[in-house]
């Protein structure tokens, strides 16, 4: 069995300090700052293949230039001397010892008297100096010939050393791209702040976009308007907060809290969650707090915003990691940098976590967090505040009614009523519509409180029986108890990992719960286990929740609530926590074994005294038992309306069955059909 239940309120006190000169504007710092650490792959990419692109070509072209004098084919003096005594050499340039010779015509020549090839132009090595006597010689075959000093051919030189130069750039630039590849943060980097700065050209969240968290806005709103008129505070001596901690439940609002902040602040905001500061390296974290807060100071007044900050602020001494613990060294430097020797004033620290158990003390003191402000679980008003924020964009239909929707979504968070919206208009969207009407919330509204319909999960007609009665069970103990939540819907339709739901919503808000509630959420628990052995005469697995769920009540009110005559106003069992781990890994007995046996006795005697109680009622509306069972069995889910009309003894009304609905029960009853078709030949085989 399924039930909706408000959470109890933790009242805690919100320290009020006021703060210390701010001001400034943060529009010129947004716009010198755009981005720069986001690593653009795709930018990346195209900037690879051009340099790529630009390397390959360099080295064609450099092979081109410094390929012209390839052609000229090295000889040896012989091959030389042969083409001098022909008179074929038209021309000779002479660099020191080395010759460079055009021929009148191509010829052939043999190299080392093995290769043929064909000489245009050759070069040799002479084995002399050029005297006289060798120009007499030249000039006697009027031979062409002209001096040059051997020179550094630079260009030559550059055009060659080009591919590799260019290979030592793009490599730089490969390697820069790879230490920038984590947010810009490279191997030097590797101790800076991961800190994003808050930029006026994303879209804007404010106050006016969080509802269902009055007074959290209002704390808020002062240390905005602290930035924003100093002197009116100051005036009175007033000081602004230097840390401000958003405590609540999981999906409350704290980080949307802090979007309306920054949108709200017109002072540099920086935003980071407490896993950036956590790595394998001690010390890492620490360096990384301590330039968090040098970005801060260089853009005072500022505001720090870090995320889920249990990640660095659990308590110190855990027993684990020692006192070079990393994550004990990062909260270290976190705690000097909000109150140490060196003031902040001007840098104020926003802070969100569901976990406030776990922050060290040293961490929670005022003049770190001055503040701490609880975003609790929206009441009703608060609802119906968050719905409207979330419709704002939502084509509605006219029957739309948000306090009827609010009213019967007690316990749920902002989180989950922007879910639900979207899943209402998902399901309108699926059917096709133009609005969004009170239907779609309705089923939406199952969906997200009571999980899935599985209408493909078969089930047979015993099953489908015993589940009829195991939740008309549980739906009968419901209305026959005045302390017990009304029953809001019952269905024999599987959904999530149930088989049967019976949802109770209460009646108006409640956080603190009474001896008598408790027990009559007791007696609804056993009765679907009662009415399963009044019908059928036996017990099956369908009740293990409920038992499960009827035990921990029954200790926890002999236990912790002190609600046992014969135990007394007295706690038992101390939780011991881990706090690194941030969870209960035991109980630690500090009760005799006497003790213990009487606390087990006392549960005992709660759980079957609430048993005998339940059977005595469904045994006396035994025949309403019946009726609603045969409904159920009929049309299998129920309201609390309807169940209302069942014991007073009217008749429903036949339903008009959807398409979808109408689908899916013809395929149980086909499927039911060929099973036992199928099992009837197999006995007939058999036999």
């Amino acid at each position: 069995m399924k039930k909706t239940y408000m959470s109890e309120n933790k009242k805690k006190k919100l320290r009020k300090f006021p703060g210390k000169k701010q001001g400034s504007s943060r529009k010129n710092i947004n716009s010198s700052k755009k981005d720069k650490n986001i690593f653009q792959w795709k930018q990346a990419g195209k900037t690879s293949i051009v340099w790529i692109a630009i390397l390959i070509s360099a080295i064609l072209l450099s092979g081109l230039f410094t390929s012209r004098d390839k052609h000229e084919i090295r000889i040896e003096y012989p091959e030389y001397y042969e083409f001098l005594m022909s008179n074929i050499i038209d021309e000779l340039k002479i660099i020191e010892r080395e010759a460079h010779g055009k021929l009148v015509t191509p010829t052939e020549t043999k190299l080392n008297n093995k290769v043929t090839v064909m000489v245009d132009r050759f070069v040799v090595t002479l084995p002399y100096d050029v005297d006289k006597a060798v120009i007499k010689e030249w000039d006697e075959y009027d031979l062409r010939y002209s001096f040059e000093e051997k020179k550094v051919d630079w260009k030559s030189y550059l055009l060659s050393m080009a591919p590799w130069l260019l290979l030592i750039v793009f490599w730089i630039f490969i390697m820069r791209r790879m230490q920038g590849g984590m947010g810009g943060r490279g191997i030097f980097n590797f101790g800076k702040s991961r800190a994003r700065l808050w930029s006026s050209e994303k879209p804007q969240t404010s106050f006016k976009d969080v509802a269902g968290c009055v007074e959290a806005k209002e704390e808020l709103q002062e240390v905005i308007n602290f930035l924003k008129h100093p002197k009116r505070y100051q005036k009175l001596g007033g000081k602004i907060p230097k840390g401000v901690l958003l405590l609540g439940p999981p999906g409350t609002g704290k980080t949307l809290l802090a979007r309306a902040v920054a949108g709200e602040a017109d002072v540099p905001f920086f935003s980071l969650s407490g896993a950036d500061f956590v790595e394998m390296f001690v010390g890492v974290g620490a360096s990384r707090v301590r330039d968090l807060f040098e970005q801060g100071k260089k853009h005072a007044p500022s505001i720090i915003f870090i995320d889920e900050i249990d990640a660095v602020g659990r308590h110190r001494g855990a027993g684990i990691g020692g006192g070079h613990d990393e994550r004990e060294q990062t909260l270290n430097a976190l705690l000097v940098e909000m109150d140490g020797f060196e003031d902040n004033q001007n840098v104020i620290l926003l802070a969100a976590t569901n976990r406030p158990d776990v922050l060290d003390t040293a961490l929670l003191r005022p003049g770190r967090f001055d503040r701490q402000i609880v975003v609790d679980v929206p009441d009703l008003r608060g609802r119906i505040g968050i719905l409207k924020v979330h419709t704002r964009k939502t084509p509605l239909d006219k029957d739309i009614d948000l306090e009827t929707l609010a009213r019967g979504t007690p316990g749920l968070v902002g989180a989950d009523l922007a879910n639900l919206v979207n899943e209402a208009s998902l399901l309108a969207a699926r059917k096709k519509r133009k609005k969004v009407c009170m239907e779609d919330f309705e089923d939406a509204k199952d969906k997200v409180m009571m999980g899935v319909e599985r209408r493909s999960l078969i089930l047979s007609d015993e099953e489908k029986k015993l589940t009829a009665y195991h939740e008309s069970g549980h739906a009968l103990m419901a209305n026959l108890l005045p302390k017990a939540d009304p029953v809001h819907k019952v269905t024999i339709i599987p959904r999530g990992r149930s088989l049967g739901l019976t949802s109770q919503l209460p009646i108006d808000e409640k956080h603190n719960y009474s001896k008598s509630h408790i027990e009559a959420r007791l007696y609804v628990l056993l009765g679907g286990r009662v009415a399963e052995k009044l019908i059928f005469n036996e017990l099956s697995t369908g009740a293990s929740n409920d038992i499960e769920i009827a035990t921990e009540l029954a200790r926890k009110m002999v236990c912790e609530w002190g609600m046992s005559a014969t135990m007394g106003p007295l706690s038992f069992g101390k939780k011991e926590e881990e706090i690194f781990l941030g969870r209960e890994i035991q109980t630690h007995r500090d009760y005799s074994e006497k003790t213990a046996q009487t606390i087990d006795q006392e549960v005992t005697k709660i759980v079957m005294d609430a048993e005998k109680k339940s059977n005595e009622l469904l045994k006396d509306n035994i025949d309403i038992l019946n009726r609603i069972a045969n409904e159920l069995i009929e049309h299998e889910t129920l309201t609390g309306d309807e169940i209302d009309k069942i014991i007073a003894g009217k008749k429903l009304r036949k339903r008009r069955r959807t398409k979808n609905s109408s689908n899916s029960n013809h395929g149980r009853k086909n499927a039911s059909k060929n099973r036992a078709k199928q099992v009837k030949k197999e006995v007939e085989e058999v036999g």
